[in-house]
């Protein structure tokens, strides 16, 4: 097995925030908003953007369905 490698993975977090982040302003949604549309609290729209959470396949699906997208979206770095 592969050894975790902790500052790539909180790299790939921090993209994965971003992402978010990007398509959420595309958008023109605050943390706020996508929290309410997603079902999930501001604070953690807020930590996941910054690439604090190590996020759940549950929250990917409803963050991705909050912003109109399929859930392979939230991990390209396509022009959202």
């Amino acid at each position: 097995m592969p050894e975790r490698n902790d500052g790539e993975l909180r790299a790939q977090r921090l993209r994965f925030g971003q992402r978010v982040r990007d398509l959420r302003q595309a958008r023109r949604l605050s943390q706020e908003e996508l929290a309410e549309l997603a079902g999930v609290h501001r604070t953690y729209v807020s930590s996941l953007e910054r690439g604090q959470r190590n996020v759940g396949l549950n929250n990917i699906l409803a963050i991705a369905a909050a912003l109109g997208v399929p859930a392979s979206a939230l991990f390209t770095e396509e022009t959202p």
